[in-house]
């Protein structure tokens, strides 16, 4: 990917302060899918889409024990794929996904995640999001910012971006912060976005990080 430059110094300098500031606020800040190794990470972000974390994790224990890898998955059948991830929404697409791209791990890579931006995205239900994910959650390595409805929300409210597109907000966020703080960069915005700056109802009056966010208030219902 490209990274476009440019960035104003005040938005420069923001971002600055808020990295600082919820650096302070969630020093823990971590992955909450709950995860072994990459191939449990890549299976829970998989089955994360348009699903919550806690949800995952309740589904998870049961699958990763009926197939501990990916060539386990990649022997499925789908029915009972199916009916193990069903509570997380699109059970039928992500139970094809699952077992694709476990096949192609299985036979492709020597049944290891492969660890590089390319390969992964060959995989069948691995976009960017994904990708990133696993990188830097499993191989601690920066090649993007995880992306996810959170990250976009508050890159937005804070002033970040005027993007839509998660592809050109990822652009943004990498254009602003330094490569090394990439994977931590999306926890700390997850995590605020979950605990603080929510999509209906933003604790504006509560965040630490008002002074330094262009739209603090502006969506507080206290304000309203």
């Amino acid at each position: 990917m490209v990274i476009r430059q440019g960035p104003d110094r005040e938005t420069v300098l923001r971002a600055r302060r808020l990295y600082r500031g919820l650096g302070k606020l969630y020093p823990d800040a971590h992955c909450e899918l709950n995860h072994e190794n990459p191939y449990q990470l890549l299976v829970a972000t998989i089955l994360s889409a348009q699903c919550t974390d806690i949800r995952v994790n309740m589904v998870t224990p049961s699958l990763f024990e009926r197939f501990p890898a990916p060539s386990d998955m990649a022997e499925a059948k789908v029915e009972e794929v199916e009916n193990l991830i069903r509570s997380t929404g699109f059970y039928r697409n992500k139970a094809k996904s699952l077992i694709s791209s476990s096949r192609d791990i299985s036979i492709s890579h020597k049944n290891r995640v492969p660890n590089t931006m390319e390969e992964l995205l060959r995989l069948k239900g691995v976009a960017r999001k994904t990708a990133n994910v696993v990188l830097g959650n499993a191989y601690g390595k920066n090649d993007g910012v995880v992306v996810d409805t959170h990250v976009s929300r508050l890159s937005t409210r804070m002033g970040l971006t005027q993007e839509k597109a998660p592809e050109k907000i990822e652009v943004d966020l990498m254009a602003l912060f330094p490569r090394k703080n990439w994977c931590l960069l999306s926890h700390l915005l997850i995590w605020h976005g979950r605990r603080i700056c929510n999509a209906r109802k933003p604790k504006c009056s509560e965040c630490a990080l008002r002074r330094n966010c262009p739209r603090a208030g502006v969506c507080d219902p206290d304000k309203q």
